[in-house]
């Protein structure tokens, strides 16, 4: 199979769909099924797949019928996203060395290590009850102990502000979303960043407590006070803060054709990169009523494919 696409993220077989399909112009997967000697239903996902990622387009009528997008601007459109993405990499790499290199001038007294699972949880605890102004946190999964946090609702009720970025996973975990919408509700600021690897906690500008693996059966973790390494951990969360984007969106000043609450969610779930499955479990829907309450907001916005959805939704303000 050929394989010249896996460089922007599309495997083989998708490649040859995608090749099929510029032979034949349009086509149903039944009709690109027999000459790939593959299932209906294995060309149908592919298809799928490439119309998220903007190479082929779903023509209207009641059949899955696709057409090949022109691939001079399909596949640059993908060559310039990974292109951003390797960017984003590249300035997160500088952020994560100023950390390394801290670190290595950082003394005992400015760096503490704790083990332990207790440990790490009380220390969490601690650090919420210590500040004053704002507690900034990056989530991502596994967690050591519940996925709630009472903590937080007392300490936004005491004017401290909290800002969390999460991971797409921990959008997967049992309960995490309903937790993330009763704070949103009380307060927090949410946004999700895809690629998200460091699970980090920072009380105003004086401690911060972060992990130092995502292995939860040995747990180590490094408590941070005032130092040159804790400077490095701020400018790190603000660099992820800067780049995630909102999880929930806010109504006001949108336009008047503006979703109500619950498209509004399936447009930040699909920003934050979940996949269809992934949505639809959080909904509470099957995948086929996903993808078609997903395909009424891109009608709705004009948009061909997720990426464009959530480009235009951003500039009108759903999110």
């Amino acid at each position: 199979m050929n394989q010249e696409l896996a460089a922007v993220g599309i495997d083989a077989f998708d490649e040859s769909v995608y090749r099929a399909l510029l032979v034949r112009q349009a086509a149903v997967p039944s009709e690109l099924a027999d000459g790939l000697d593959a299932s209906t239903e294995r060309v149908g996902r592919a298809l799928a797949r490439l119309h998220d990622r903007g190479l082929v387009g779903r023509l209207s009528g009641t059949r899955r019928r696709y057409a090949a997008i022109d691939p001079q601007h399909a596949v640059q459109a993908l060559v310039h996203a990974r292109t951003l993405e390797l960017g984003r990499v590249r300035t997160a790499a500088v952020e994560l060395f100023q950390v390394f290199e801290a670190a290595q001038r950082g003394g005992a007294e400015e760096v503490e290590i704790i083990t332990g699972i207790e440990a790490l949880g009380r220390w969490f605890v601690r650090l919420q009850q210590e500040a004053r102004e704002q507690v900034r946190t990056l989530d991502r999964p596994p967690y050591a102990l519940t996925t709630a946090n009472p903590v937080e609702e007392t300490a936004m009720r005491q004017g401290v502000v909290y800002r969390a970025v999460y991971a797409p996973e921990a959008l997967e975990w049992a309960g995490v979303l309903d937790d993330i919408k009763r704070l949103v509700g009380h307060g927090e600021e949410a946004r999700v960043l895809p690629g998200l690897r460091v699970k980090l906690a920072i009380a105003d500008d004086d401690l911060a407590l972060m992990p130092l693996s995502l292995d939860m059966t040995d747990v180590r973790a490094a408590v941070i006070r005032p130092s040159a390494l804790l400077d490095a951990l701020v400018d790190y969360w603000r660099l992820c803060w800067r780049q995630a984007a909102p999880l929930f969106g806010d109504a006001t000043g949108a336009m008047d054709d503006a979703p109500g609450e619950e498209d509004r969610l399936v447009l930040s779930l699909l920003v934050s990169g979940l996949k269809d499955e992934a949505i639809a479990r959080q909904m509470g829907w099957s995948v086929r009523t996903m993808r078609r309450r997903m395909s009424r907001l891109h009608e709705l916005l004009g948009a061909t494919n997720r990426f464009q959805a959530g480009v235009i939704a951003a500039r009108r303000g759903w999110l």
